[in-house]
């Protein structure tokens, strides 16, 4: 990150996602001037807690300033989320979340505004997800499944990591979108719900590339599509869901970096350059892709619009499908 001085006591400070200078006051320049509190919503040693981790890292690092990682788990992650939201908007409580701070509020009363209570810095990492059958349900393909779904109403069954949880809400939109009833049974992860689809007792299950993969690989689940809008570099043969019949069809799991609402915008802007430069660092990318992951680092604005739409999306999911804990 490179600086210049300035007139009017700010600084010229190169953002690595726009590769242009932008003009930062002087608040920015002293922020941080102690430990910042990161908060992660969910269990050491899974996906959101390692990128926080490694951003947190990398920040304190280059600001000489430690960023503590403070796991508070529970109620599906909104207990964390909501510890972020009552947080003075002074940059010292941050939050690294996935897409359950959406979709839990999508589905149940919480209490936090994942609009009005938060202000997006940067999207890190986008992960879509496999359509995962047992290889001896007679289908091939997405198309093949809704014809089956439709001549059997009720009867497929589809796992899930718990019920209202993005694996569940993005097996939903698949049924609304092509006008199928399938049967929902939830598991208390989808490392519970892959051996039973490996044994038959469950139909299909959406899963990540990376906890996935190897299953597929020794022929103990079939992948018959990705639910990303295009195919992974992880398994190109895999078609998506939307070019399988299914044409705007699109579900993933995000995870990114939010602050209170009300933080001042100069740091907020001095977040997202440090922090997207350090997603968007060659080495991170490689590993990412290996692992079926995207990475983003988009603008807070372009954060903002996404986490909108994507309510919107659930929400009215969640309405039409009657969907509820």
């Amino acid at each position: 990150m490179t600086c210049a001085v300035s007139a009017k006591f700010a600084v010229l400070l190169f953002g690595a996602a726009s590769g242009a200078f932008i003009e930062v006051p002087v608040l920015a320049q002293a922020y941080p001037q102690r430990p910042v509190r990161v908060v992660v919503p969910l269990s050491p040693g899974g996906g959101v807690d390692i990128l926080a981790r490694i951003v947190g890292e990398q920040l304190g690092a280059a600001w000489g300033q430690r960023f503590v990682v403070d796991n508070r788990t529970g109620a599906g992650g909104s207990i964390g989320i909501e510890i972020v939201a009552k947080a003075p908007p002074d940059g010292y409580t941050l939050l690294v979340s996935s897409s359950s701070l959406v979709t839990n509020a999508a589905i149940q009363n919480v209490r936090y505004d994942p609009i009005g209570d938060f202000q997006p810095v940067t999207k890190f990492t986008t992960n879509p997800y496999f359509l995962l059958t047992n290889p001896s349900l007679s289908v091939a393909s997405v198309q093949d499944l809704v014809a089956l779904a439709k001549s059997r109403p009720d009867r497929l069954t589809y796992g899930s990591a718990g019920t209202g949880g993005i694996l569940h809400l993005a097996a939903e939109l698949l049924c609304g979108m092509t006008g199928t009833r399938m049967t929902h049974v939830p598991f208390k992860g989808v490392s519970e719900a892959y051996p039973a689809v490996v044994s038959g007792q469950v139909n299909w299950v959406l899963g990540s590339p990376l906890s996935a993969l190897p299953l597929v690989r020794a022929g103990r689940l079939k992948a018959i599509a990705v639910t990303a809008v295009a195919r992974t570099k992880v398994a190109p043969e895999v078609p998506t869901v939307a070019e399988s019949g299914v044409p705007g069809y699109e579900a993933s799991v995000w995870f990114g970096l939010l602050a209170p609402a009300r933080v001042p915008a100069e740091i907020i802007t001095k977040l997202h350059g440090a922090a997207s430069g350090v997603v968007r660092a060659p080495d991170l990318v490689r590993r990412m892709e290996a692992e079926g992951t995207a990475v983003v680092g988009n603008t807070p604005r372009e954060f903002s619009v996404e986490l909108k739409a994507e309510l919107e999306k659930w929400r009215s999911l969640v309405q039409k499908a009657a969907l509820k804990i």
